[in-house]
């Protein structure tokens, strides 16, 4: 029987499905014990930002597994684990057991960035490249916390006389679906340092399974977001009474960073296409 609530909830279903497909890959953030991960669009609008410079303009950006991640067999498939979430993350030896991973997350390991660009035509194509390349290295590094192995650069295409002057940074849109908290957990949650809201993405922003919980936030931009999520993992932890696993997503990252991200020292510059 159809009723006039039907076509509403059908629209709400859609929109709920259209969004969690928006978020894009779950990256890893930290090692395996760190039970963090960040959503794909909210860590490629920081490298984007960051990235934001005359004479290289940047086009398809995307994050995944590195190629000796896949090469050694870490790569799970998606929804395995306890029916509900994806693989559970090892936990380091003689530690606690790591939450299992948000569905179709990818596994904690290293990560690759691949990514498209245009380029001013009176400046070497190398120098371009290793400016762009270190910008997304430092500031994966240093905004975000994700692991980055490996940064393959593509030129796709000569900008026009005057257009490499004309850098836009992506503008910050709030977070999407933002949650009041509700009882002491998401309360705790929120309170964290750096956190500017909970999320309902993948569900309730707390979601509490039989054997692990699951935080969804959106993190300020001038805050690493490993940082953020580690300590809202501590909050929730202290204000859970089963003292269950905490796992914690990061769908936004909202408000621009610091004005500069230099390369944290040691680092080691990422390997990329030859241009």
């Amino acid at each position: 029987m159809t009723t006039a609530r039907g076509p509403r909830r059908a629209d709400g279903w859609t929109a709920g499905v259209r969004e969690r497909l928006g978020l894009g890959r779950l990256l890893p953030l930290g090692g395996p014990a760190d039970g963090v991960w960040i959503a794909e669009t909210a860590a490629a609008s920081v490298l984007r930002g960051a990235a934001a410079r005359p004479g290289a303009v940047l086009g398809v950006l995307r994050i995944g597994l590195a190629e000796e991640a896949v090469a050694e067999g870490s790569v799970t498939a998606a929804g395995a684990g306890d029916g509900r979430d994806g693989p559970r993350a090892p936990a380091d030896r003689g530690g606690p057991t790591a939450p299992p991973a948000p569905p179709s997350a990818l596994p904690p390991g290293p990560l690759r960035i691949a990514a498209e660009f245009s380029a001013a035509p009176d400046r070497p194509l190398p120098d371009t490249a290793a400016a762009l390349r270190a910008a997304l290295l430092a500031a994966a590094a240093a905004r975000l916390g994700l692991e980055i192995t490996e940064v393959d650069l593509t030129v796709t295409a000569l900008l026009e006389d005057g257009t490499s002057d004309q850098v836009t940074a992506p503008a910050a849109a709030p977070p999407a679906r933002v949650a009041e908290p509700e009882g002491p957990v998401a309360a705790a949650a929120a309170g964290a340092p750096g956190v500017v809201a909970l999320t309902r993405v993948l569900g309730s922003p707390v979601h509490t399974a039989r054997d692990h919980v699951r935080v969804e936030v959106a993190t300020a931009g001038n805050h690493r977001a490993l940082d953020v999520a580690r300590s809202v993992r501590t909050a929730v932890a202290a204000a859970t009474e089963e003292r269950l696993p905490v796992s914690v997503l990061v769908t936004d990252v909202v408000g621009p960073g610091p004005a500069d991200v230099s390369q944290p020292p040691g680092a080691e510059p990422g390997r990329g296409t030859t241009v």
